[in-house]
């Protein structure tokens, strides 16, 4: 049976390339960088290297970029070290409706320790006011957190408006930028947030790997003590499978910026035109233009996502029901209510993300498949009018 993937915003295949760049780290290159020795030397190098492409990337100098376990943990390093640096008495962070749960459930922590957060809403496309967060600020704000796009819907936020608003106002700037990388262009320089959150593995890279971006100068405390790794900042020994993937993936996506979005931007709109033409009582979910070249959430009246989704699964169709981070959870996404969306609407939401692997001809197969799915499963459906 075929295997159509259309789940890379959950997670992207590890890229040939990168998977070639790695093997030599799982034999003969097995030294800890920390060392001194001429088993270590290689190690450490390879590490340097990575560290340079991933600045590269986003246009930031090699010493701001900081190896993480993960997008979650840079997301957490960011907003509770800049909060925990923060010499104001009283503390105030803002953040959005619709961030991913790395962001969010880090802010619901904050609260608990009496950290006042205000949470924005955003408007039908799941997209921030810059008016709101200017409205937001207090003298005792110390972060702003707005992630750059989102994972479920693919919405792009202004972020570089918000940006503006918080050196205005002298406050710190975070962005979880997991699903833009190597999708669009980001440079640090004209986009000046203080921190930033990567991932590995929404770049072709491996899972386990993340970076935080920290801008030269600002004082973030540390997340995990221990020994002296990432200049005294982040202990752990480094999982250097995990970042040389990542400093691969980083120099691929630097170098094919300029022609893998617009073929990836190609095939979603191939897909999503093909759908919301052949089937009935679907709706976009999402900014109609400001979105990531990837993702297309749709949302499919008087259905459950979840019958979808199986159903797409036993033809060998992978897509999701919105973050993969959530995918245990029976509740409609909050993204999707925090845009206005109905429930019983919300539940009916395929998200479906593209990736460099697919091709033309795995947009014809679904575009095959899914709408006899749809027609089955409504014939089923007490609440299908029809």
């Amino acid at each position: 049976m075929k295997t159509v993937y259309m789940d890379n915003n959950a997670t992207t295949p590890i890229d040939p390339r990168v998977k070639e760049a790695v093997l030599p780290f799982l034999g003969e290159l097995y030294g800890n960088p920390s060392s001194l020795h001429a088993v270590a030397k290689p190690v450490k190098q390879a590490m340097i290297e990575a560290r340079q492409h991933v600045a590269d990337l986003i246009g930031a100098e090699k010493h701001e970029i900081f190896f993480t376990a993960s997008g979650t943990e840079a997301d957490n390093w960011a907003i509770k070290g800049i909060v925990a640096a923060s010499r104001n008495e009283k503390k105030h962070v803002i953040t959005s409706s619709v961030e991913h749960e790395a962001v969010r459930n880090t802010c619901k922590y904050l609260t608990h320790l009496g950290i006042d957060v205000t949470f924005l809403p955003v408007d039908q496309y799941g997209m921030v006011d810059p008016d709101d967060v200017r409205r937001a600020i207090r003298p005792e704000t110390v972060l702003i957190t707005i992630m750059h796009s989102n994972n479920e819907v693919g919405t792009i936020q202004p972020i570089d408006e918000i940006v503006s608003i918080a050196k205005e106002a002298g406050v710190a700037m975070h962005t979880d930028a997991v699903q833009s990388a190597g999708k669009m262009p980001l440079d640090v320089g004209q986009l000046p947030v203080d921190t930033m959150a990567l991932s590995g593995h929404k770049l072709y890279a491996l899972k386990g790997c993340g970076a935080l971006y920290i801008r030269s100068g600002l004082l973030v405390r540390r997340l995990i003590h221990g020994g002296h790794q990432e200049r005294g900042r982040r202990a752990g020994t480094e999982n250097v499978v995990g970042i040389v993937a990542l400093g691969a993936a980083c120099k691929l996506a630097a170098e094919e910026i300029g022609t893998e979005p617009q073929h990836i931007f190609d095939l979603r709109n191939r897909l999503e035109a093909g759908i919301l033409e052949r089937i009935s009582h679907t709706t976009l979910n999402g900014h109609p233009k400001m979105r990531l070249c990837s993702t297309t959430n749709i949302r499919f009246e008087y259905l459950e996502g979840e019958s979808i989704l199986l159903r797409l699964s036993a033809n060998g169709i992978c897509v999701s029901t919105g973050s993969a981070c959530s995918s245990a959870s029976l509740e409609a996404s909050p993204v999707l209510i925090a845009m206005g969306i109905p429930p019983q609407h919300a539940h009916g939401a395929i998200r479906f993300s593209l990736g460099r692997m697919n091709t033309e001809e795995d947009v014809d197969y679904v575009l095959e498949v899914l709408p006899p799915i749809i027609e089955e499963l409504r014939k089923m459906s007490p609440l299908f009018p029809g």
